[in-house]
């Protein structure tokens, strides 16, 4: 089928889509659950062909990012289930007043429409962005990399079925077949079918979406996320948080890329931390990129190697980490703002002014004091799951669950009124 034909459909089942009752959606995602479930090893087969494709053309670690296991689908199938169990997003009275003239102005929740996503080569996003959009009344146009194409089908044939079962249109989940730029910039220019596009990737694809699309984007920026341990901060604490944010899966946005250190503690801190992410982990350990004062400290020890500029605004996505030595929170604070995606940034510290300080100036989609970055996460901020995390400040921020993909209308009821 044609990107054309897909955006036909959309568009036509979008008002139904809307109209869908709670117990409709919930049906609906309930039943995709099942079809995942049962559907678990031709994923798994998919998935081989798109992993065998793949290999000696992606890291290791972008091969992760690829890989579906058992556990992976079934994870997959319990986020939708999660989903169901959460509240409708739509028909929401926001906000509601009477005007001096009798008419009461009611502001209530309505879905976007047709949402737009183009992504890359993680294919669990296939089911979120497909159940996000179904329970928020949306109809989804999502297309994937050609590395995770092969995945992304299965997953999608597996959720159609369980649509069939509810007795909802499949239409109202679609899968682009064309994964050339070329497919991606005709949703770029769908105007009229896609109300809302997001792009979901590295840094190509967002600036591309930013400067050629022709409908609405969100910018779901690159993750340069900093942790700043403060001369205050609990060792043990902040070399957990550290391993956490960079080690747990770094091919991820909410990855930690670059580590800030107080000089005050930078020598002890440095050796411990070398000693943590480097000496102790025999596999998958970190390659360490130092400024010069941190350099001077352990850059004659293996695995470490002098920064150059660009490497405090690079998304490494893999074991490498870019280390600065600073005077303090404010410095920190300076180079963030300097050097920060807007996604996710950490202080680690017990002074509970230096946590204020960090959190009122830092200006990013989430702010942490003693918590690792990976947290920015839909599933772990309580939305069910997310649509992409958004780096922007209109009209989303952060991971987008439901509410993300609302918009809102003005009911007025009056009595006859007349200006």
């Amino acid at each position: 089928m044609t990107i054309s034909e897909i955006l036909e459909n959309a568009r036509r089942v979008k008002s139904s889509a809307a109209m869908m009752s709670s117990e409709q959606k919930n049906s609906a995602l309930i039943n995709m659950a099942l079809a995942i479930d049962d559907d678990v090893d031709a994923i798994l087969r998919a998935n081989s062909a798109d992993l065998e494709n793949s290999h000696g053309t992606m890291s290791d670690v972008m091969l992760d990012r690829l890989a579906l296991n058992e556990q992976r689908i079934r994870q997959m199938a319990d986020g939708i289930r999660a989903l169901a169990k959460l509240p409708d997003p739509i028909g929401l009275v926001l906000d509601e007043f009477i005007r001096p003239n009798g008419m009461v102005v009611k502001k209530v929740s309505v879905p976007l429409g047709v949402v737009g996503l183009i992504y890359e080569s993680r294919p669990n996003v296939t089911a979120d962005a497909a159940a996000l959009c179904i329970k928020s009344g949306n109809v989804c146009v999502l297309k994937i990399g050609k590395e995770a194409f092969l995945s992304a089908k299965a997953i999608i044939n597996a959720m159609r079925k369980g649509l069939k079962r509810a007795g909802v249109s499949t239409n109202i989940i679609n899968l682009v077949e064309d994964t050339s730029r070329e497919g991606a910039a005709e949703l770029m220019s769908a105007v009229g079918y896609i109300d809302l596009l997001i792009p979901r990737g590295g840094k190509g694809l967002i600036d591309s979406c930013i400067a050629n699309a022709k409908v609405p984007c969100i910018q779901t920026g690159t993750g340069i996320c900093h942790v700043y341990v403060d001369e205050s901060a609990d060792f043990e604490k902040a070399l957990d948080i550290i391993e956490n944010a960079k080690c747990s899966r770094p091919s991820v946005c909410n990855a930690m890329e670059v580590l800030l250190v107080n000089k005050n503690i930078a020598e002890e801190f440095l050796l411990a931390l070398y000693e943590r992410i480097v000496a102790r982990r025999n596999e998958n350990s970190v390659e360490l990129r130092l400024d010069e004062l941190s350099f001077d400290i352990i850059g004659s020890l293996p695995n470490c190697m002098r920064a150059v500029e660009n490497d405090f605004d690079t998304e490494f996505l893999d074991y490498i980490l870019a280390v600065k030595v600073v005077d303090g929170v404010k410095e920190a604070v300076n180079h963030i703002m300097r050097h920060s995606t807007g996604h996710s940034e950490c202080i680690v510290t017990e002074d509970e002014e230096n946590a204020k300080l960090f959190t009122r100036a830092v200006d990013s989609a989430a702010v942490y004091v003693n918590a690792s970055t990976r947290f920015t996460d839909g599933g772990e901020f309580g939305l069910g799951c997310e649509i992409g995390i958004s780096t922007q400040k209109m009209h989303a921020r952060g991971p987008m669950g439901l509410n993300e993909l609302t918009s809102y209308k003005y009911v007025v009821n009056g009595t006859g009124q007349i200006r």
